[in-house]
């Protein structure tokens, strides 16, 4: 019988023959605890069709995602594929924070939402309207409190507040004003689920292999190293006049910044890292638009269908395309 031994997450058998060693990515069921715009949930299965070739013969070992959002693509790559470790970043202190309590203090970020999970399924109707405007002023009242820098036991109250807000906002969005006030309303739910006891656990073990920074995406040129796989999902460049998928924190990410994007995605190609990049698709409001086409011309361009689930108009939840950019072939 092949002896089993643990490495964090992954099952390692040790067999005593003269074949290699099995290594083989241990799924735990680990999924996005938060809801976030442009999570890319429904378009993993696309998506593992897209990934380098390299990946799949496990020949790359890191991985890095600089706009972590959900990390929807941090959580397949992780269980499903051989790599030893990932980095990720994003800007916003909030979700950095939380990330960072699931992986450090799981428990105690579980205790919190509990004592939410109770508190809340108890109140009627109208109480939890109140409720949840209450937890929402004192959330942005906090802030100010918080020392974003310095890990704390300050971090886990804040963690699960975030948590329960997002859970009990409005189709889940979590969005703040140009003062980085939260400002999403609340939503109409029977029995939302705001402690994911199993789901925080797998989440928090398969955040083992991570380092987690709040970084500006340019900082993963700190970090590089050989055999990676680099995935970004920048904050989308709206669809139309009036539509915003980038107000999850307080810093713009405008045209300049998608350029200097661009510029990075050229500066780690030349690097030799495995590239992969996906963004709303201007030409679904404009077949002219031919901005994306333009900066990343010297590169694999594809377009896959996508279904926009974040809008306050569920009729206008369509069919829509995302664009994807990778500076390897595909399949």
């Amino acid at each position: 019988m092949p002896t089993i031994t643990k490495t964090k997450y992954k099952v390692k058998e040790e067999v005593n023959s003269k074949a290699e060693d099995l290594f083989q990515p241990y799924n735990l069921g680990a999924r996005p605890f938060l809801k976030w715009a442009g999570g890319k949930g429904q378009l993993l299965n696309k998506f593992q069709a897209l990934y380098p070739q390299q990946l799949k013969a496990k020949k790359i070992k890191t991985f890095y995602e600089p706009f972590l959002g959900s990390g929807a693509v941090f959580f397949d790559i992780a269980q499903n594929y051989d790599i030893e470790s990932a980095y990720l970043y994003d800007i916003n202190d909030e979700l950095i924070l939380t990330y960072k309590v699931i992986q450090k203090d799981v428990s105690k970020l579980i205790d919190f939402l509990y004592r939410y999970q109770k508190t809340y399924s108890r109140l009627d109707k109208e109480k939890r309207q109140d409720f949840f405007y209450d937890q929402r002023t004192n959330y942005n009242l906090q802030r100010f409190n918080i020392d974003y820098n310095k890990y704390s036991e300050s971090w886990f109250p804040r963690a699960a507040q975030l948590i329960f807000l997002n859970r009990t906002c409005f189709n889940g969005l979590y969005r703040v004003n140009s003062k980085g006030e939260f400002n999403s309303p609340a939503g109409d739910y029977d029995n939302p689920t705001i402690c994911d006891e199993n789901n925080l656990l797998a989440v928090s073990k398969v955040l083992e292999i991570a380092e987690i920074k709040k970084a500006d995406f340019k900082e993963i040129i700190k970090d590089l190293k050989a055999k990676s796989f680099i995935y970004f999902d920048p904050p989308y460049r709206p669809i139309s006049k009036t539509a915003s998928f980038k107000a999850y924190s307080k810093h713009d990410f405008a045209d300049n910044e998608q350029f200097q994007l661009a510029l990075l995605y050229k500066q780690l190609d030349k690097k030799g890292s495995k590239l992969m990049l996906s963004n709303s698709d201007p030409k679904n409001l404009d077949p002219n638009d031919n901005f994306f086409d333009e900066i990343y011309k010297d590169y694999n361009i594809l377009r896959i269908p996508a279904r926009r689930m974040i809008n306050s108009d569920p009729s206008k939840r369509g069919a829509i395309n995302e664009i994807i950019v990778t500076n390897y072939a595909t399949a």
